[in-house]
């Protein structure tokens, strides 16, 4: 059992990992899907995309979502079709999955809740000068984005952090987890921009710094590091959404300080402890 904050955070990063097998369970699965709609649809390409192929995926893999991006021939591309080409992606994958308890349209993908995790199924279309095109059936227009891109741009990243970044980000979501403060790629896009041109000296020390410089930076835009977005965080737009994300914020801060200068004392307890609190639900238990 852990005794030591070190040794707490090591556990930590282990806690947030998806298992092997449910690694290979993903890999069957995913292929699985691209076969059904490769058989119905004419399929130029298809790749894993979000968090799971930025590694930046936590446990549990049942409450997370894994993204297959199928890019299509242009005959299935409409300039106002968004939301039937979600139908017609859904009806496609209806008749293969046809005791899989819920397929649904959320707007952006198409859904397949499976008992153990869920797949968003993302049509999308080469764009032209780069990147894809993805339906937005809910505003009624197409968005630019590049998921190849952003797996590059994490991966130079977290070599620059010696490997540390990545794991950083997933200790970030699980403390966002049970707060619900920040959208998942909201989040990782803030993280990177905290730690740009920084060192990441220990995860203690990396926590507490990104919980204090966070705050600085939510009021600002934040641009799609691939270029396509010149702020991602638009989504957060009123003033009470902005104290309730500083308010997080300051008190994670607060406990961290509490529990570094608690460390240095020889105070190990305590400060794992306020470890403990931070990161609820996947820092283990002292001792």
């Amino acid at each position: 059992m852990a005794k030591t904050v070190v040794q707490g955070f090591q556990q930590l990063k282990t806690n947030l990992e998806i298992s092997n097998l449910q690694i290979s369970t993903v890999s069957q699965r995913q292929q699985n899907v691209r076969g059904v709609v490769e058989a119905g649809m004419t399929v130029l390409d298809s790749f894993l995309a979000g968090s799971y192929r930025r590694s930046t995926m936590i446990s549990p893999l049942k409450e997370a979502d894994v993204d297959i991006f199928m890019v299509l021939a242009v005959k299935h591309y409409e300039k106002t079709g968004q939301g039937k080409l979600l139908q017609d992606l859904r009806a496609v994958l209806r008749k293969t999955y046809t005791k899989t308890p819920e397929i649904s349209q959320n707007g952006q993908a198409v859904t397949i809740t499976f008992t153990d995790f869920k797949v968003d199924v993302v049509p999308t279309f080469n764009r032209k000068g780069g990147g894809y095109l993805i339906p937005d059936a809910s505003q009624k227009r197409w968005i630019s984005t590049d998921p190849k891109r952003h797996v590059d741009i994490w991966t130079a990243r977290n070599k620059q952090h010696t490997g540390d970044l990545v794991p950083m980000i997933k200790m970030l979501k699980a403390w966002n987890k049970s707060r619900k403060v920040f959208r998942s790629f909201h989040l990782e896009v803030l993280a990177l921009s905290v730690f740009q041109g920084v060192t990441i000296s220990d995860y203690p020390s990396g926590a507490r710094f990104f919980f204090d410089k966070a705050r600085d930076k939510i009021r600002t835009k934040l641009a799609d590091p691939a270029g396509y977005s010149d702020d991602i965080a638009s989504h957060v737009n009123t003033e009470t959404q902005f104290q309730t994300i500083i308010s997080h914020l300051n008190r994670a801060y607060t406990d961290a300080v509490q529990a570094e200068q608690h460390a240095a004392l020889g105070y190990e307890k305590t400060a794992y402890d306020k470890w403990y609190e931070i990161f609820r639900g996947y820092f283990p238990s002292y001792g």
